[in-house]
């Protein structure tokens, strides 16, 4: 689940972004310390800020430049009037996007969505506690071992990692499976779990994936 940190100091607007966020499947948290508005962010580490150009102490501009010299993390800055988005893009102040006040819900979702469309696709690797995992070489790795996985394996893992904590039912996974053109049943299901498990066992996670009766699996 991806992680939004809001840095909105207007309480009405802030916990209404929380909540349209929330029911989007992402988890929201709300910056209230303003004195101390980047530290606060830095051990958030938050996937992606929106930002009010308009905040007290250390304003939106000073703050992304502060989080600009130590991260990358996107950045879609919230302002009020057209100048102000005039002048964030002319000075390049780092932000990833913009929307204006009062925002559309549906536009603010999804220029969210399209900036973790192109995270993803810049991503070679991604992480599973110490392990590297290679999407695109299907390669599981621990420091110097590797373990290849078959392309029903790594879908399969894919999309535990991708709601990792959250129960997948084999409903989920066979759907994305046939999504990705591969047509197993539900025997071959069971296999190519298995086999995933004592992939992850080579690499010291014996558990990694637990089964929940009558539920499906989860990724802990």
């Amino acid at each position: 689940m991806k992680k939004i940190l809001i840095v909105e100091d207007e309480i009405t607007i802030s916990k209404e972004l929380k909540s349209i966020l929330i029911n989007a499947g992402y988890e929201a948290e709300i910056l209230e310390d303003f004195d101390n508005s980047l530290e606060i962010v830095k051990n958030s580490k938050p996937d992606l800020i929106l930002l009010d150009i308009n905040i007290p102490v250390l304003n939106g501009e000073a703050l992304l430049k502060e989080i600009r010299k130590e991260s990358n993390v996107p950045v879609i800055m919230v302002t009020s009037r057209v100048s102000e988005v005039d002048e964030v893009l002319s000075m390049s102040y780092g932000a990833d996007d913009y929307v204006t006040k009062p925002y559309n819900p549906t536009i603010l979702l999804l220029r969210i969505q399209n900036i973790f469309k192109r995270m993803e696709a810049k991503v070679d690797f991604y992480r599973y506690k110490d392990l590297e995992f290679f999407p695109g070489k299907g390669i599981l790795k621990k420091g110097d071992v590797e373990v290849l996985l078959t392309k029903n394996e790594m879908i399969i893992f894919s999309y535990l990692l991708n709601n990792q904590g959250n129960i997948v039912t084999r409903d989920d996974l066979m759907t994305d499976l046939w999504n990705n053109e591969e047509y197993i049943n539900d025997n071959a299901l069971t296999v190519n779990i298995s086999r995933l498990r004592s992939k992850l066992s080579e690499l010291g996670y014996y558990e990694a994936i637990e089964t929940r009766k009558g539920y499906g699996y989860i990724l802990v």
